[in-house]
């Protein structure tokens, strides 16, 4: 690994070196707090560079846990405090596609608020295709920024099995206060991000946000008589499940069965509160939550919609259901890194889907007469 990190930097000449574990790795033991330093005594690390890591080892947790560790990582490294506190907020931002923390960032600045994103995926993930070849592209959250963290007057972190931990270590570190919101996925969610913005920021919210809210609550008014009662199952990582759920019992449809692999007994109180009124809904987390127990319980009693990931085409072909893709990342069809589904814009773009998964699924597969050309 020291020969590793002598490579990069003289050939690829990074400003930063991040390294975390592997399964293998971490069972026969390597100290990467002992590799860094012989790296550096030997002189493999300009000076100006950094190399930092964390422990991700793929038997603890899921690639939620994981890229939890590297956020907080994020803290360890680069945070650092001075007496003089800033009228910035921080945004730790949960596991999303770019085009979620696009959306954020879009809404951030219609507020007029002063704002450190991290981590930011937009234009690396996103980059555009211009002609020109770049190895580091111009997006992300820069370093110079992750060092001011620790003199914001304020943290927002969006989604708690990602960014917790981060927002406990920036807090213990620099005296950061913060709160632990839900992704903005749906107007509750998206209602929740803003005041909480509004507050710490000391802003109004605009009332061009008003509208965008006020123009996805109109869709789901003209969808209604399509969503309502339909019985949806689900799957993905905690921290978007849970504000998509609230999403779907708010548009009066039944979230029926819901699971994630990732342990998280915050996931397992939302899902209390959020389904108490549908008496027949499952949900499940941790490593027996799976797509076999997704399968079986549909199976047993069916539904209407599958909402998940890459993996669910082949339950939904089983099944002829209606599919919705959702999650990060989608595998199988281009395109989903562009197209948000934070804030109500994004709502606005999922309600979508959901209405073109129905009415596709209606039109292949009703009596011909029951063809229409318009709703």
């Amino acid at each position: 690994m020291v020969q590793a990190i002598d490579t990069m930097f003289t050939i690829y000449k990074p400003e930063v070196i991040a390294v975390h574990t592997t399964c293998l790795s971490e069972t026969i033991g390597d100290d990467l707090t002992q590799i860094v330093s012989k790296a550096n005594e030997d002189g493999c690390i300009p000076e100006g560079k950094q190399v930092i890591y964390c422990n991700t080892p793929s038997y603890v947790g899921t690639h939620v846990t994981g890229y939890s560790n590297q956020v907080a990582a994020f803290i360890k490294f680069f945070s650092t405090a001075t007496p003089k506190k800033r009228n910035v907020i921080n945004i730790a931002a949960g596991w999303m596609e770019p085009s979620d923390q696009r959306e954020i960032k879009r809404l951030v600045s219609v507020m007029e608020a002063r704002t450190i994103l991290f981590p930011d995926f937009t234009d690396v993930l996103d980059a555009p295709l211009n002609g020109h070849y770049k190895m580091y592209p111009n997006g992300g959250t820069t370093v110079a920024d992750l060092k001011l963290t620790g003199d914001s007057k304020f943290t927002l972190g969006l989604g708690q099995s990602s960014t917790e931990d981060a927002c406990i270590k920036l807090e213990n570190k620099c005296k950061v206060k913060f709160e632990v919101l839900d992704i903005p996925i749906g107007f509750k969610a998206t209602d929740r991000f803003l005041m909480s913005l509004s507050r710490h920021a000391n802003l109004p919210i605009p009332e061009s946000l008003s509208d965008e809210r006020g123009r996805l609550i109109d869709l789901i008014s003209d969808s209604s008589k399509y969503l309502y009662g339909k019985r949806v199952a689900l799957f993905g990582d905690p921290d978007t499940l849970i504000p998509l759920t609230e999403f779907l019992v708010s548009m009066d449809m039944k979230p029926v069965y819901v699971v994630t692999g990732t342990p998280s007994k915050y996931f397992t109180e939302r899902m209390t509160e959020i389904l108490k009124d549908i008496p027949e809904a499952k949900f499940k987390c941790g490593e027996q939550a799976d797509m076999f127990q997704l399968h079986q319980w549909i199976k047993q009693e069916g539904v209407d919609l599958l909402i998940g990931n890459t993996y669910g085409k082949y339950i939904a072909r089983d099944e002829d259901l209606p599919f919705v893709r959702f999650g990060f990342p989608i595998a199988d069809r281009p395109g989903h890194n562009y197209f948000a589904k934070t804030g109500y814009d994004g709502g606005a773009n999922l309600v979508k889907q959901i209405m073109d998964a129905f009415l596709d699924h209606f039109d292949r597969t009703c009596l011909e007469e029951k063809v229409e050309f318009q709703l």
